[in-house]
């Protein structure tokens, strides 16, 4: 018997090439994917704000990258001895608000002008669950001039400061609706690929987890059935329907394991990426394994042989693709020079 329920995907009309920029923000599940295409050497802007979840902050952030906004310190605050954004992940907390303000502006400097050139955009949602700041609640947090109270990341700030609330389909879809709309004027040519996270969020509740993916989901499909240059990828219904089995997943059964995020990147690379890629995907693969190696002796002949053999194939594929950056790849096996 066959104890899996396999689904094809359909390859998409128009797929990614090494000569194309991708931006990619939202779940932690984009982090994964962000991985395997660096890996790859496509070139790459990963979570400019870092992990985001719900498709508020989302679009917020894109659109600040927009404007571009730049932070002042009206924009974050003070809590636990360290500054911290309402609309950013705590890698970009410092305990010197100028050390902030410095990471966050370099983050959105860049994600504006990689935005702006970009040719992909990956969108992974999270959790239609938002927090909405009580302003009321508290004088000791400035939520600064912002166009929502939700906020990105609670900072482990008190639950009673904030406002737990289900988006409604139709409250996602004007979020989305005005991304789109904003996207097409600043990125005229920019494609987007939107995917729903298969990642649980159980601190919701399974029953309230469920309901926070069928608003993302209906509202996702509504809006690629909408425009063109939209497309929908999956990743949450391959680890729900097709693998559907807590062995492929951590040990915490919310995350998806390596097996798991290889299979869908498998799956990514089948339906999403153009097939001009796959020849430098396989060369890459070996070197990426070249470069994991950890001899038994550094000073060997052997070695030093080895590197050396690996540096002039990074070598042949950086005269054969000179648009692709190998600079990390030959630094690492130079060592082999004599």
């Amino acid at each position: 018997m066959d104890f899996r329920i396999s689904f094809d995907i359909k390859a998409f009309s128009e797929r990614i090439q090494h000569r194309q920029k991708i931006l990619l923000t939202g779940s932690c599940f984009t982090e994964h994917i962000a991985k395997y295409l660096t890996d790859n050497k496509f070139t790459v802007l990963g979570n400019p704000n870092g992990i985001l979840f719900n498709p508020v902050s989302i679009t917020h952030s894109l659109l600040s990258y927009i404007q571009p906004k730049q932070y002042t310190q009206k924009d974050i605050f003070y809590f636990n001895e360290s500054w911290h954004s309402w609309d950013h992940h705590s890698r970009f907390s410092a305990i010197e608000a100028t050390d902030s303000l410095s990471s966050i502006n370099a983050s959105q400097t860049a994600a504006h002008h990689f935005l702006k050139a970009a040719d992909w955009l990956i969108i992974t949602l999270g959790s239609a669950f938002v927090y909405e700041w009580v302003e009321e609640s508290s004088p000791l947090f400035s939520v600064g001039q912002r166009s929502t109270n939700v906020v990105a990341n609670c900072h482990k700030v008190p639950q009673d400061k904030f406002r737990k609330k289900l988006l409604t389909p139709e409250e996602v879809l004007a979020q989305l609706d005005e991304l789109i709309y904003r996207l097409s004027i600043f990125n005229p040519h920019l494609k987007i690929i939107f995917t729903i996270s298969p990642v649980r969020h159980l601190r919701d509740g399974l029953i309230e987890n469920n309901k926070s993916k069928a608003v993302l989901i209906q509202s996702v499909h509504t809006i690629t059935d909408k425009f063109d240059k939209l497309f929908y990828f999956p990743a949450y219904e391959l680890l729900i329907d097709d693998l559907r089995d807590y062995r492929f997943y951590a040990e915490d059964m919310v995350h998806p394991n390596y097996m798991a995020t290889d299979y869908v990147w498998e799956k990514f690379t089948a339906a999403c990426i153009d097939p001009s890629a796959y020849s430098i995907m396989k060369e890459m693969q070996m070197i990426n394994m070249a470069t994991r190696h950890r001899p038994f002796n550094p000073t060997s002949t052997a070695h030093r042989q080895f590197l050396q053999q690996n540096a002039e194939k990074v070598r042949r594929m950086k005269e054969q693709y000179p648009y692709i950056d190998f600079t990390n790849e030959l630094d690492y096996f130079g060592k082999g020079k004599t």
